[in-house]
């Protein structure tokens, strides 16, 4: 009945994960149906669903939810698959059938084959003989705690939801973030890589040493030294590389030939074992006979004679045998010999004494030598004269490299690597969760049964020189440990030979598609081509460069050197796949529930420690290497990366961080010494959501030198419900511009019915708990003296009154557009700082930390403070100097004097027409009855003016609500009030204007600018040309002058005689700093207000005006 619906579902489900680049989860929740509405109706009619039909197209309904988990793959395609699409093109089309593989064939067995290696058959005997049976015993356990405890961590992760084909990578990413699952990806893939060159090495050390000696391309026979080493090292290098090719061609041309022969390899290593433990037994009553010929107690090489003795007795006479002529210059008793060979006598020891004999006494401690140095047999005495050099030395055994238990830990711990051999298969399980804990627990138990009982039994049945002699040169040239097996050597011999063949194949298989996996999910930008492949999926991009990488390890050729570097990359892996158990586990979030429960964050941190102590252990400078290569990966993704949300770990971490640090800061406010600016910016959007002011942002991004908090906010005009998509375009907009700018912060875009709200909720509800802004940066309006602008010069006032009463920091840059983009450079120049009144320090920190970003770094920053007539300017300027040495801060000080002097006519004509035209813009606000009463008013005031002889008419009246200079506000009769007031408007001004501009209530926008004066009166009213004289027959002539607010006057005079020292003394300035005027209490200055700024900042290209928020924000204290 449902089929349709799950059909589209399963048909969405799968294939995402095969990847086009850029790969998502894909899921079964959500019903992607294209149905029309029709169809839809249709689709549920007669189901009962009339209800909820409208919301099918993401809620779908149960039964179809359960028919496509029933048949849910997110899986990418495992070796079956790769077979039927090599031989039929259209298996790919066909539905991917559930994998049948159980725990033993599917987990147990391939983990088996992975650990068990090129190790244990090489250097096991090696290790037991330098290192001892105690100090063996203990890296073995040490490195199988290790992978005991990350297995038990990756079985909660692997039982934490369907984990699709990409183990221990799919693992890590997903619990740990694309950053780390990248970077750990990375490095598995090379331990991988590494893996497969350390088994092709020993592959070819088995075959040139123990098969095939004669095959050697570059003779060894007759060399000593360096130049035996170097040959050595040049055969493996060219039979590495030809194994390599010939390996590379096999994993090409079809990995079903690699699975098929896999049982093989795995037969041969368990065979190996078998006889290794046969042999032990039959040593306990019947040991073999490997005798070890001994000079003194050094052991000797079997090759080069045959007789284990100085002479031998033929028919009464003592003849010499080869071992003679090779100490001595000729084959007659009488020869001139060696002087150890003269003092020391031939013996002969049991290589194999057996399991009885006793000897594990004897193997208990360690045996570390130096290069070169010559093996030598505990308890057998020796004749050595310590003044001569050993000579000879190609005819003992030697030590090919310096021995030290860290060398040994790294040698040995990739003989425990594989155990995600089992979670590399989960695509071709049956029951995954079921099969990966059992699985490999299973599987490193047995492993790490195998090496600690090889340890002891090694120790207990073998020689220790034999044990030593890493090569069998000692043993004429035998495989050491195929030695003791039995029925034969050649068992151990061409078992270990096929089972590190086998090993290779499986690297050089594996390592490809982790590779691809790590390129389709396109975390890493530079590797995507390797995500392609041939038709069928096989990765042919990433198998050639795993063939490059792999033959790096090649060109090293020391099994010895090689073994450290996958050590450390394997040990980085693991110890990642603890930290994601451990966080998950700490973190506790919902969807952590583990079907496996035999996990505890204590294991899993322990584990994480083993590896990286392991790590230093092995070798500290590889692991430097290792973990600066995941340190450079893991920066590569986060900045150039594609960004993914995989609900990981250190997203969860980083949100209880958050939390914890939240509430901390709920504590109380920051101290003087930690303030920083938390940046607000108020930016605005145009019709089409683009950001109006962008300047901003790069002036934010340049004060950014103090780090914290930048919240960049803006306003939507509307409701919610219907400007949701608006505001979703407009904060799109802004991420887009900080991301240009580099501005690291959080973008908020609010809709409100009207901007001034939207604007106030900003203000208010910005951060959260104790991370709030503390510092808001809003422009200067534009044209506010335009009447459609009136609104916007509103707001401004309003946001400069709410930062005041918030005690928030006001930043105001005037001619924003001016201002220097970051790419831009200032050589020379300063930051002038007009330091009037303190309020907090603000003035001091904002050119410091300007002068931080290379913007502003060249510039250098003055200080101008300004001294009234009772002020002593030298102590001032001593004082300033004084506190920004105790500010640790470099500036050049200056102290201006502004001397008190009489208000010009320019004042007073700017403050007329200021008035004027407030009255105008009011005016243009009121109704039809209130601007009559308020005409007949101003009529009145000004009539009065006139006759200005009449005394009651000479004191100048102020505004209603403004206050005069001593801080009071001057009250009217209530009747006057009234009159003005008219019905429901708010109080208003009375400030008069000219009878000649009484028609302005009836005026429009476009004649209110006649009002203002023309450049002529302007040249005319040149304050610098007046003089009392002139102010006094001007006086005369403007009777309404005296009639003008006597406040405004001063301030406006204030405001211009500051205006003129700030331009003589800053005009060249790259920036200027001032101290901002308070807005006024009441409502009617609002256009005076913005005229004062304006006087005030006159004349200057880039103005910052300030205001402080109430507290010091900058100490000299430490």
């Amino acid at each position: 009945m449902l089929n349709n619906i799950t059909d589209c579902e399963e048909g969405e489900g799968g294939t995402n994960s095969q990847g086009d680049g850029n790969p998502k989860e894909s899921s079964p929740f959500i019903n992607s149906s294209s149905s029309s509405d029709v169809e839809k109706s249709q689709q549920y009619d007669g189901k009962n669903m009339a209800l909820f039909e409208e919301e099918m197209d993401t809620s779908p309904m149960v039964s179809s939810l359960l028919s496509s988990l029933a048949n849910y793959s997110n899986l990418t395609q495992g070796s079956k698959e790769h077979e039927e699409a090599e031989n039929n093109e259209e298996a790919r089309k066909k539905p991917v059938q559930a994998p049948r593989m159980g725990t033993i064939m599917g987990v147990y067995l391939p983990c088996l084959q992975n650990i068990l290696g090129v190790i244990l058959f090489l250097r096991m005997t090696w290790l037991v003989g330098v290192g001892g049976v105690i100090g063996t015993f203990i890296i073995v356990f040490m490195c199988c705690s290790t992978t005991m405890l990350t297995a038990i961590s990756m079985s909660a992760i692997a039982t934490n939801g369907v984990v699709p084909a990409g183990g221990s990578y799919y693992m890590i990413s997903r619990s740990l973030g694309p950053e780390f699952g990248g970077a750990v990806g990375i490095c598995f893939y090379l331990g991988t890589t590494f893996a497969g060159a350390m088994y092709i090495l020993g592959c070819i050390e088995i075959l040139l040493i123990y098969i095939v000696p004669q095959a050697a391309i570059f003779q060894i026979e007759g060399l000593e030294g360096a130049e035996a080493e170097a040959g050595m090292l040049n055969n493996m290098r060219v039979y590495g590389t030809i194994v390599l090719s010939f390996m590379s061609l096999v994993v090409f041309v079809g990995v079903k030939y690699v699975n098929k022969l896999a049982l093989v390899f795995l037969a041969c290593v368990i065979l190996s074992i078998l006889a290794v433990y046969a042999g032990v037994i039959k040593t306990a009553f019947d040991p073999p006979d490997f005798p070890i010929c001994v000079l003194g107690n050094r052991t000797l090489m079997s090759k080069g004679f045959d007789i284990c003795a100085k002479t031998i007795e033929q028919g009464n006479v003592t003849v010499t045998t080869k071992l003679w002529r090779l100490f001595c210059d000729s084959e007659f008793l009488n020869a001139t010999c060696d002087e150890y060979f003269n003092n020391n006598n031939i013996s002969q020891v049991q290589g194999i004494p057996g399991v009885t004999s006793g000897i594990l006494a004897e193997n208990l401690f360690g045996f570390y030598m130096e290069k070169k140095d010559i093996l030598e047999k505990r308890g057998l005495p020796a004749v050595v004269d310590p003044d001569v050099p050993p000579t000879n030395t190609n005819r003992y055994v030697l030590a090919d490299i310096t021995s030290f238990f860290t060398l040994l830990v790294g040698i040995y711990f990739p003989s425990v690597t594989g155990i995600m051999a089992g979670s590399n298969r989960s695509g071709d399980l049956q029951d995954a969760q079921k099969s990966i804990p059992i699985g490999t627990i299973l599987a490193i138990s047995t492993t790490s049964t195998i090496y600690m009982s090889c340890v002891i039994l090694f120790g207990a049945c073998v020689e220790g020189v034999v044990l030593r002699d890493k090569f069998g040169e000692g043993v004429n040239g035998n495989l050491v440990i195929g030695t003791l097996a039995w029925p034969s050597p050649w068992v151990i011999v061409f078992g270990s030979f096929f089972s590190t063949c086998g090993a290779g194949l499986q690297s050089l298989t594996g390592a490809p598609r982790l590779l691809q996996a790590i390129a389709r999910d396109g975390i890493i930008p530079f590797l995507r081509v390797f995500g392609h492949g041939k038709a069928n999926g096989e990765p042919t991009w990433a198998l050639l460069l795993t063939a490059s990488i792999c033959e790096i390890g090649i060109i090293i050729a020391s099994l010895d050197a090689v073994a450290p570097i996958l050590s450390m990359f394997f040990l980085m892996c693991y110890m990642f796949v603890n930290l994601a158990c451990a966080l998950q586990t700490l973190l506790r979030t919902p969807n952590w529930r583990p079907r496996f429960k035999f996990y505890h964050w204590a294991l899993s941190f322990l584990g994480m420690s083993l590896c990286l102590s392991l790590m230093f252990i092995c070798s500290w400078y590889y692991a430097i290497v290792a973990m600066g290569i995941a340190g450079c990966i893991y920066k590569y993704i986060e900045f150039c990366g594609a960004e993914k949300e995989w609900g990981d770990g250190i997203r969860g971490i980083s949100l209880s961080a958050a939390r914890y640090a939240l509430m901390r800061l709920e504590e109380g406010p920051p101290h003087t010494k930690n303030w920083r600016p938390q940046i607000l910016v108020l930016v605005g959007l145009d019709g089409e959501q683009n950001v109006e002011q962008p300047r901003l942002l790069s002036l934010t991004n340049q004060l950014k030198a103090g780090k914290g908090l930048t919240i960049v906010g803006a306003c939507v005009e509307g409701t919610y419900l219907n400007n949701y998509a608006q505001a979703q375009k407009g904060e799109q907009s802004l991420r887009k511009l900080m991301e240009t700018e580099r501005v690291k912060g959080f973008s908020q875009v609010v809709i409100s019915s009207n901007l001034r709200d939207a604007t106030s909720h900003l203000i208010q509800a910005g951060g959260l708990g104790g991370l709030r802004h503390n510092t808001v940066v809003v422009s200067f309006p534009k044209n506010w003296k335009q009447a459609e602008d009136n609104q916007r010069l509103r707001n401004f006032i309003e946001v400069v009154r709410e930062t005041t009463t918030a005690h928030l920091a006001l930043l105001v840059p005037k001619n924003i557009s001016a201002y220097p983009s970051n790419g831009e450079r200032f050589t020379e120049g300063h930051i002038d700082v007009w330091w009037i009144v303190h309020d907090g320090g603000m003035l001091m920190l904002l050119p410091f930390l300007l002068r931080q970003h290379k913007v502003w770094r060249k510039c250098k920053m003055r200080i101008f403070t300004v001294a009234q007539m009772d002020d002593n300017s030298i102590q001032m300027k001593k004082d300033v100097m004084t506190f920004l040495y105790h500010l640790r801060l470099d500036a050049e000080v200056e102290v201006v004097e502004m001397h008190d002097s009489d208000i010009s006519a320019y004042t007073y004509e700017k403050t007329l027409v200021m008035e004027q035209r407030s009255q105008i813009l009011k005016e243009m606000h009121l109704t039809k009855n209130e601007r009559e009463r308020e005409i007949q008013s101003i009529t009145d005031v000004s009539r009065g003016s006139i006759r200005r002889k009449n005394p009651s008419n000479l004191h100048p009246q102020k505004s209603i609500t403004e206050e005069p200079a001593g801080g009071s506000v001057e009250e009217k009769p209530e009747e006057e009030v009234q009159l003005i007031q008219g019905k429901n408007a708010t109080p208003t001004p009375t400030s008069p204007t000219s009878p000649a501009s009484l028609s302005a209530g009836a005026m429009t926008p476009g004649e209110e600018m006649q009002m203002t004066w023309s450049d002529e009166m302007d040249k005319g009213n040149n304050p610098s040309a007046a003089n009392p004289e002139t102010i006094r027959d001007m006086f005369n002539m403007k009777p309404e002058w005296e009639n003008l607010n006597q406040s405004n006057v001063r301030r406006m005079h204030h405001a211009q005689k500051l205006n003129e020292v700030i331009v003589k003394k800053s005009q060249e300035a790259k920036l200027v700093l001032l101290n901002m005027p308070g807005p006024p209490k009441n409502r009617t200055g609002e256009e005076n207000y913005m005229e004062f700024l304006e006087v005030l900042t006159e004349g200057l290209n880039r103005v910052l005006l300030v205001r402080g928020g109430g507290r010091e924000v900058i100490t000299i204290y430490s």
